[in-house]
């Protein structure tokens, strides 16, 4: 309690100056009174405590505007959100993923007018590319919601190796080959890469990357199933002969041990990891001989964060990098003093200060989607110190992933709906582990997916 509390007090402080210069230039505009929800999926209660913080400067410098903060769980959004129109009571404003942007804004839900507006306010240029084509609506130029933080996939990799080898850096389908055929020594018990061949998520997620990138998708955007093509087939084969270099049996995000542990050159990972490799208290359980065999174990190395680099974006046939957005979702409003506080809510937690302390609730997990906050020497002042051990050029390196991110189940955007339980069944990683683990051929592989899609697609 003492924690937050004092956590509490450095956020006001922090704000008092800047708060004040926000005052100055927002009073001058009238601002009618409104009593607004803002829903949000950050549950956990130290971030609650932050977001409510957040709201209480804001209302004191706009005391016409009462904002209650609803903490709700992102898998309840969609049946919350339901329920709330229904009975014609829908919050102002709510943070939730580019999926629910979608399904909400394409139902009508959303006021896109004021989305858009508020984008172009700050200037289309100034986002990354990929959270914005994520958000954009069937009608060009036109955003079902405003994309505010995220997290990039990408590989990481040991650019003293990289170095040491004469290797180029693994961003493109021949030099990602390259480098894993070049650290494969088994032998030595040191592996290639990781790539998952779990039946699990982690697998699809490594896959999606690769896919995406060979120009392969399982719909077009008016959601017939093109899964099985040529474009897909070559991302299987490709995808499986990778796998020859991981360690030995199916694999998830678990054998990041490996990497931790000095015995691999590259894995798959979000940005999320990036704690984990600059801290020995957060690396501590990826140093022990208890998840592997072949592991023994290993002290921490605290130049593994200098001698790691991260490639987000993948290249063969076009430029790929997956993640996640999480976006800022604006409903339609009866009162229309309801959706200026909204707005103006929406600006003061896109400002310097109030937008950085948000980030700073998951550093590594919330990047901001705004190229100068990315740049920013507040944003590399995280409260435990993880982005200052990596740098801030790399720190811009990594967060622009997002410019090039891209999802299976958003094409053009449309949300293809039926990607969602073809998903929740593991079909992709299911296909995956019959081709790495059981050897299964890949065209009687593809013909099993494809015929287990179209179970969900015919429904």
């Amino acid at each position: 309690m003492k924690r937050t509390t004092t956590l509490l007090l450095v956020i006001l402080l922090v704000f008092l100056a800047s708060g004040l210069l926000f005052a100055k230039g927002e009073q001058e505009k009238k601002v009618q009174p409104a009593s607004i929800e803002f829903w949000t999926t950050e549950t956990q209660s130290d971030r609650v405590s932050t977001i409510q913080a957040l709201v209480d400067i804001f209302q004191g410098l706009n005391p016409e505007i009462k904002i209650t903060v609803v903490p709700v769980d992102e898998n309840d959004m969609p049946k919350q959100v339901a329920a709330s129109s229904a009975a014609g009571n829908l919050p102002a404003l709510a943070e939730f993923g580019s999926e629910n942007a979608i399904d909400f804004g394409s139902s009508g839900l959303l006021d896109t007018s004021t989305a858009t507006k508020i984008i172009n306010s700050i200037g289309k240029s100034e986002f990354y590319a990929g959270p914005l084509k994520m958000l954009e609506s069937t009608q060009s130029g036109v955003y079902y919601a405003m994309p505010y933080h995220g997290w990039i996939q990408g590989l990481w990799y040991r650019n003293d190796w990289f170095k040491d080898a004469g290797l180029n850096p693994p961003n493109t389908w021949e030099s990602i080959e390259k480098a894993a055929k070049t650290f494969y020594q088994p032998s030595k018990n040191q592996y290639g890469i990781l790539v998952g061949t779990k039946a699990e998520v982690y697998a699809e997620q490594c896959f999606t990357q690769i896919a995406i990138s060979n120009k392969a998708r399982l719909f077009d955007k008016n959601g017939n199933l093109v899964f099985n093509s040529p474009q897909m087939k070559e991302a299987i084969q490709y995808y499986a002969g990778l796998a020859n270099y991981n360690p030995p049996g199916p694999q998830t995000w678990r054998a990041r041990d490996y990497y931790i542990q000095g015995k691999m050159a590259m894995f798959f990972y979000s940005t999320y990891i990036m704690d984990d490799l600059a801290l020995a208290e957060v690396a501590a359980s990826s140093l022990t001989g208890k998840n592997f065999k072949e592991l023994k174990g290993a002290q921490f190395d605290p130049q593994l964060v200098v001698h790691t680099s991260f490639a987000p974006i993948i290249t063969h046939k076009q430029p790929s990098s997956y993640g996640v957005i999480v976006a800022l979702g604006i409903f339609k409003q009866e009162k229309a003093a309801n959706t200026a506080a909204a707005e103006r809510f929406v600006k003061y937690l896109y400002g310097e200060d109030a937008y950085v302390t948000f980030l700073h609730m998951a550093p590594g997990g919330m990047n901001p989607v705004l190229k100068k906050i990315a740049a920013s020497d507040k944003f590399m002042k995280d409260p435990k110190g993880i982005f200052e051990k990596y740098g801030k050029k790399k720190i811009e390196e990594i967060i622009a992933g997002l410019e090039s991110i891209q999802r299976f189940g958003i094409v053009e955007g449309h949300l293809i709906t039926a990607y969602g339980k073809i998903f929740s069944q593991q079909i992709i990683p299911q296909m995956i582990y019959k081709i790495t683990q059981e050897k299964m051929d890949v065209d009687a592989a593809m013909n099993w997916a494809e015929g287990e899609m179209k179970k969900i697609v015919n429904k």
